[in-house]
């Protein structure tokens, strides 16, 4: 006999059509989301390298939130006049525009730009016409959002600051601002010519200034830089080149498709316990052949061959489908991630995605398929008589086996990530995770298995789970695991909306009043006509501690949080905005110190909020050293405040005392409480009287926050629906590996004198039974998991939203019942006779 035998191979692919269909689903489904999301993830990266210099608006950025230096100004300008670069400068800030007739205002993101911005990529205008031919001095460009919410149009006039603009275009897209998924107000572009006029640049006010260099030799970019760095102060000014600079738009991207694969992996392991599962199911059928097989003097070694063979041509067609699946997944994902994406992403086809999920399907079927085909060589021709199961008699392979998986889905996490320690935490998680599902699901079987029901129909169905073949454990496992992730998701979600957007005190302030300047306050506060508390703000940054620099901290970012200067590395001081006063505010304990300053102690003091305390590792008695716009400003730490996470108070790190930083360079803010009616009236009149003041409508900011919620969630629960589907594959696998002894369970209860009803509910609470063990199981891990995360992670009030979850464990339920009796419906209309005659033959 030889090795391989093509007519036994193509006999096995089709005498049993449905299992192997199941097992190819199950193959394509562990390759469709790492395909779509490796190709996705590829293409937003090329778009990101192409427009990097764009996205930083030059080859070098220079950024800060303070006016420049001298010495840095005449840098900048000894290059450009010399002809090394040529220089734009801009300035972004928020502030309130108003319709010429005072009948309406809006808070809008403003950018003066000089005449050559952009210096690279383009402004698209819905006119067509270039940015340079449209905004001149008088005219500003804004985008569609800001015409609509003030009922203008193009060529309408608008009040800006001190001054009247005529909107000359509408700006859809720019360069160096890709998207807008979270921004306080639309853009508003203005000629830089028009910056005095505006008078809404003031002391102390949140401006970003920018300047953007285009170099002449693109060789000489890191010469400007270093020459650049020489020259600021790296406490307050930001030099990165577009090789250098990580944009937050850049973070975003990476961040949001890390996640994604994260699930993505996630989904590979649960698929992967579908494939082990599904070819189980498969195998079981055929043990009835290959039995016959080696009885008439086939080796184990020629069966095992030429399943190996049949499985790798499965899994070859499960690989195409998943990858056939995996690009057009990736061609629906931005209507998906619609507000999400740069508008000039090039969807391709990456054939290094391609090629690595090929060779990561290759290498899941084949450890996944190891288990069942290695049992093989124990199945006895004694099988085709007894009908029992090959018992275990080597337990070394299996356990070399699950250590393989767990070391390729650890090595996997690890690859994604790029970081060891973080990608042993997320597979020890997942792993974690597993382990107490199998955990939960024996121990809920079990006690099942000891339950005495005098109902016939559900004594008969709660057997049913028990039946031979039957793959109850892993579709619990894997339903309650899959589940588990998404309700947890689910439910962290609704808590941090709760939080956030739908337990807003309703006495809390929801307007508030940015950068009122010092001498305007007697004014502001006649006008405003409202009692309201004025908050100093001093922004700041922490340049050492006891004389050192400050220890690094996760809220310092990954960007811009480092400086090179002639290739050395230095750690930029972290900003903060710092605030005085001598008291107190709702909401505040102290934790350690006598009390929010100690006064015995004559000299400068600062108070600290316990998450900076822990974060700086600083300690009482510690002297901090703050520049404060060029200005060292040091105090003592003398206690440690906390602050109630359910508070709606603005919260400090640093407190100083009001005679330390009352001369320093400041604004004002305040917030009130008013009628959400009377918002508009209220803004548009004191913004007609200070220009400068930000008004901020703290409803229709939530609004923003719970709507950029809404499209991640949305993301998120669409890939782990992939999670789900990996388990709902194995409840059909489990009726088609069991088919056999479901049918003749169906024949006897006939022959018995069971209607056809009878079966059929039977077959209906079995599989309403499968759906509520998963779902509860899935619901106690993510109730426990969600509070553990709102509790220590984010620090807030935990809510389990019971109706909700009652929801969700019955969609579980009518889930796994609908594919499981859609499956049954074959066994279902089996008759008797026919049944008896075939059993009747073979014997």
């Amino acid at each position: 006999m030889t090795l391989i035998h093509p007519t036994f191979i193509r006999r096995q692919l089709t005498a049993t059509r449905n299992q192997s269909a199941v097992f190819i689903l199950c193959v394509a489904l562990s390759m469709v989301t790492l395909v779509a999301l490796r190709g996705f993830g590829d293409s937003v990266d090329r778009a990101l390298t192409r427009d990097a210099r764009s996205l930083i608006a030059g080859d070098v950025r220079i950024a800060s939130g303070y006016p420049f230096a001298p010495d840095l100004e005449a840098a900048v300008q000894e290059i450009v006049q010399s002809g090394r670069a040529v220089g734009v400068r801009s300035y972004e800030f928020y502030s309130v525009v108003r319709r010429s007739d005072e009948n309406g205002s809006l808070l809008s993101n403003l950018k003066v730009v000089e005449p050559a911005y952009p210096l690279y990529g383009a402004v698209t205008l819905a006119s067509g016409q270039a940015l340079a031919e449209v905004l001149t001095p008088g005219n500003a460009v804004a985008e569609q959002a800001l015409l609509d919410r003030l009922g203008l149009q193009v060529g309408d006039p608008l009040r800006v600051g001190e001054t009247t603009l005529t909107i000359a275009d509408v700006v859809l897209s720019e360069p160096d601002r890709p998207i807008n998924f979270f921004a306080l107000g639309p853009r508003l572009l203005i000629a830089a010519a028009d910056l005095d006029a505006l008078q809404l640049i003031k002391p102390g006010s949140r401006i970003s200034y920018n300047w953007g260099l285009r170099a002449a030799d693109p060789d000489d970019i890191d010469a400007l830089a270093t020459t650049l760095r020489a020259a600021a102060d790296p406490d307050l000014v930001r030099v990165e080149t577009f090789r250098t600079a990580d944009t937050g738009v850049e973070r975003f991207y990476r961040n949001f498709i890390f996640f994604l694969a994260l699930v993505g992996i996630f989904t590979l392991l649960l698929a992967g316990i579908g494939i082990q599962s599904s070819l189980t199911a498969f195998l079981r059928e055929r043990y009835s052949t290959i039995a016959i097989t080696k009885t008439v003097g086939a080796t184990s070694r020629f069966v095992t061959t030429n399943f190996y063979l049949v499985v790798l041509l499965l899994g070859a067609i499960g690989a195409l489908l998943g990858i056939t699946l995996g690009i057009a997944l990736q061609w629906l994902l931005p209507s998906l991630l619609t507000g999400l994406l740069p508008p000039d992403v090039e969807l391709i086809i990456s054939p290094r995605a391609v090629l690595e999920s090929l060779l990561l399907g290759l290498a899941v079927v084949l450890v996944f398929t190891f288990l069942p085909l290695f049992r093989l060589e124990e199945l006895r021709p004694g099988f085709i008589f007894r009908k029992e199961e090959p018992p275990v008699t080597r337990w070394g392979p299996y356990v070399l086996t699950v250590l393989i998986i767990v070391a390729l889905f650890t090595g996997l996490v690890i690859w994604q990530l790029g970081q060891v320690r973080t990608g042993l935490y997320f597979a020890g998680g997942a792993i974690a995770l597993l382990l107490v599902a199998a955990a939960l699901a024996e121990v809920t079987l079990r006690l099942l298995r000891r339950l005495h029901l005098h109902n016939l129909v559900r004594r008969q169905a709660l057997r049913g789970l028990f039946r031979p073949r039957n793959a109850t454990r892993a579709i619990v496992i894997t339903l309650s695991a899959a589940l588990g992730v998404l309700f947890a998701i689910f439910l962290i979600e609704q808590n941090l909306r709760a939080s956030f957007v739908q337990s807003y005190p309703p006495d809390a302030p929801n307007v508030f009043f940015l950068d009122i300047q010092p001498d305007q306050l007697d004014a502001f506060r006649a006008a405003l006509g409202v009692d309201a508390e004025y908050v100093p703000i001093v922004s700041a940054a922490l340049e050492s501690v006891n004389g050192q620099p400050p220890v690094s901290s996760r809220e310092d970012g990954s960007a811009g949080g480092q400086n090179e200067t002639n290739g050395e590395s230095r750690q930029r001081s972290p900003q903060y905005t710092l605030s005085y006063r001598d008291r107190l505010q709702a909401g505040e304990t102290i934790l350690a110190g006598p009390s929010l300053f100690d006064p015995a102690d004559p000299g400068p003091q600062v108070s600290v909020l316990k998450e900076t305390m822990e974060a700086r590792r600083l300690q009482l008695g510690d002297s901090l050293t703050f520049n404060v716009q060029g200005l060292p400003v040091s105090a003592t730490v003398r206690s440690i405040r906390q602050q109630d996470s359910e508070s709606v108070q603005p919260f400090f790190s640093f407190v100083l005392q009001p005679a330390v930083l009352a001369d320093a360079p400041q604004t004002l803010f305040t917030g009130i409480r008013m009628p959400q009616a009377e918002i508009p009236a209220l803004q548009n009149r004191m913004v007609a009287q200070f220009p400068n003041v930000s008004v901020i409508d703290a409803t229709a900011t939530i609004a923003t926050f719970a709507a950029v919620v809404d499209r991640i969630t949305r993301v998120v629960r669409f890939f782990a629906l992939f999670s789900i589907l990996a388990g709902l594959l194995i409840v059909v696998s489990s009726v088609y590996a069991t088919r056999l002894a479901r049918v003749q369970e169906a024949v006897y209860y006939k022959v018995l004198g069971a209607t056809s009803r009878f079966v059929l509910r039977v077959f209906a609470i079995e599989n309403i039974l499968l759906g509520l063990i998963s779902g509860l199981l899935a619901l106690l891990m993510a109730q426990i998991a969600a509070w553990l995360i709102m509790k220590y992670l984010f620090e807030l009030r935990y809510q389990p939203f019971p109706w909700a979850s009652i929801l969700l464990v019955l969609a579980t339920v009518i889930a796994v019942t609908v594919v499981g009796m859609a499956a049954s419906v074959g066994i279902l209309r089996s008759r008797p006779i026919i049944f008896l005659r075939q059993q009747g033959e073979e014997e």
